[in-house]
């Protein structure tokens, strides 16, 4: 079996094998620019691993693998743009090195370019692919609808709050995975445990996420700290902050919530400190080891020798405590 770090090193040549470089160059030059920022390449490399579980022979899962890269990277370009970010992996954003119609046009064109890629798998298995990829990728403008929404709400529930994620991160992660099990010929039955195994990850993925917006360091996070505080987004600390806080708390949040001029660092220094008197960074914690708990046994699940989910198992880990 090969080991996480020559998946990844599999991913990245792929990725560099990719050319976007048809005319205008204003309309492909921003995709070969955010796929060039990197980033950790998780859900190609899950495809990747997943197929590798089940087979030996890895290249059937590179064009899937492909498509679900470019069409990630298709949503955080569009995500970049209704959040109005500056930063990307510690890099401009495409709408802020172009401009917003150029973001919307080469974001339009990632997606069917990913499609295109998807083509590309074994005829075998293609139909089942294409299905499960669209589904995802309906789920995903949904979640992202709901994300939205959220912004303009006090009232959003925790159950809300995680379906949301669920649908606008964990399904993606979920696919990735399923891809990669169905393209190394697993049965049904382990290819659903692997889709479910990754929902779960993709679950413990987004509040760590939560996590690092507010508590990270930006040299490592790639993004600005406190991005989230400052467009009230709802994450899972503030859902959390805005149901058990005190009425001085929750007076005091509403406050920051219906001022349009602020002082940044102000905003987000006042909110982290509610979080810290509240204890929701440990709350956060383990609600991330709940879902990690949930996927594990997922792959308990799984008929195939134990030694064979070593890189799952590395990955969920990495994942769990990473920093960026």
């Amino acid at each position: 079996m090969l080991s996480f770090s020559d998946i990844l090193q599999r991913v990245e040549s792929a990725i560099a094998q990719l050319h976007f470089d048809k005319s205008p160059d204003s309309l492909y030059a921003p995709i070969t620019y955010i796929l060039s920022l990197g980033g950790k390449r998780i859900r190609p490399a899950l495809t990747l691993a997943a197929c590798n579980i089940y087979s030996d022979d890895i290249e059937p899962s590179i064009a899937p693998a492909l498509c679900l890269e470019v069409f990630h990277n298709f949503t955080l370009l569009h995500d970049d743009l209704m959040d109005q970010a500056d930063k990307r992996r510690s890099k401009p954003t495409v709408h802020k090195l172009w401009n917003e119609n150029t973001a919307i046009l080469s974001g339009d064109a990632m997606l069917i370019a990913s499609y295109r890629l998807m083509t590309g798998s074994h005829p075998s298995h293609l139909k089942e692919l294409l299905d499960i990829f669209t589904d995802t990728a309906l789920d995903i403008c949904g979640g992202q609808q709901y994300d939205m929404e959220f912004e303009t709400r006090t009232d959003v529930t925790e159950a809300e709050y995680l379906e949301m994620i669920r649908l606008k991160t964990a399904v993606l992660i979920a696919c990735s995975l399923k891809t990669g099990a169905i393209t190394g010929g697993a049965s049904s039955e382990d290819a659903q445990h692997l889709y479910h195994y990754g929902l779960c990850v993709g679950m413990a993925f987004q509040l760590q996420d939560d996590l690092l917006d507010v508590y990270g360091d930006t040299h490592t996070f790639g993004k600005n700290i406190g991005g989230d505080i400052l467009c009230n987004k709802k994450t899972f600390l503030l859902i959390q902050a805005l149901a058990h806080a005190s009425e001085t708390q929750k007076e005091e949040m509403h406050r920051w919530f219906k001022q349009t001029t602020f002082d940044p660092t102000q905003k987000i220094n006042t909110f982290r400190e509610i979080y810290d008197n509240l204890g929701l960074k440990n709350t956060t914690m383990l609600k991330i080891e709940e879902f990690y708990t949930k996927a594990l046994q997922h792959l308990e699940q799984l008929r195939v020798p134990d030694e064979r989910l070593f890189v799952l198992k590395e990955t969920g880990k990495m994942l769990l405590h990473r920093q960026a």
